[in-house]
């Protein structure tokens, strides 16, 4: 299946504006403890930073929609990956049924360590399909949780399971969901990632990155989205 067009995309130059960086970011709250004032006071302060989007829990997208103002975003099979697709597909469907334009789901990520790439790439196919009879334009992220895929050197695995996310109508491709123990994003991850399917689809780094240099380092890799908790913070780190 062809990708379809990459969605989010922001051209900057080498070192961005304050305000093009934060057109690339997700400002994200999908902390277990959240409340309804915490995700309305994280829409109020994404409008004031000019972010792409929130990224916030299923519960949560009532919330982030009703405050409104800014593009929301949900996850789905989150964040170990184990659900069975079914329900990831309705978590995802129920998401965007509710106001949210993407979804970032995971991977099953023993499924991909396994190299059962078809059991990956039909469980990825299963939520699209899902997404795309609610709402055709839903934008489908897929969280591949890059640091268990990446050993050493070896890179197949991450590019296996690139491929086959892009195969089943993933619009991008994100690094982490920063609740694994084996860390979030890193630079090799996301050049893996931007060479596999660079162009097509989009990069989403996300996990562990706090200061503005982090962010810029992931942009040089081939990032064209972000995902940051403590986006403020990046964003007065540019000087």
């Amino acid at each position: 299946m062809q990708s379809r067009r990459r969605r989010g995309k922001v051209l900057v130059a080498s070192k961005p504006t304050r305000a093009q960086l934060a057109a690339m970011v997700d400002h994200t709250l999908l902390k277990p403890e959240a409340t309804a004032a915490d995700v309305a006071a994280l829409v109020t302060e994404a409008a004031e930073l000019g972010v792409y989007a929130v990224c916030v829990s299923p519960s949560m997208v009532p919330v982030a929609v009703g405050t409104g103002g800014v593009r929301v975003a949900s996850v789905a099979g989150f964040p170990s990956g184990k659900h069975i697709s079914a329900v990831k597909a309705h978590e995802a469907e129920r998401a965007v049924a509710s106001g949210a334009a993407e979804v970032d789901m995971v991977i099953d990520i023993g499924a991909a360590l396994a190299g059962d790439i078809d059991a990956v790439r039909a469980d990825i196919a299963s939520v699209r399909a899902a997404m795309t009879d609610v709402n055709a334009g839903s934008v489908l992220k897929v969280i591949v949780e890059s640091a268990v895929l990446l050993s050493g050197t070896d890179e197949g695995t991450l590019v296996r399971v690139c491929r086959a996310a892009e195969d089943a109508g993933a619009d991008f491709v994100k690094t982490s969901t920063g609740f694994h123990p084996a860390g979030g994003a890193s630079v090799q991850a996301v050049t893996v990632m931007s060479r596999t399917v660079g162009g097509r689809l989009g990069v989403k780094a996300s996990g562990g990155i706090r200061a503005a240099a982090d962010a810029l380092a992931m942009l040089d890799a081939g990032a064209t989205r972000l995902g940051l908790s403590g986006t403020r913070a990046v964003l007065d780190g540019l000087g």
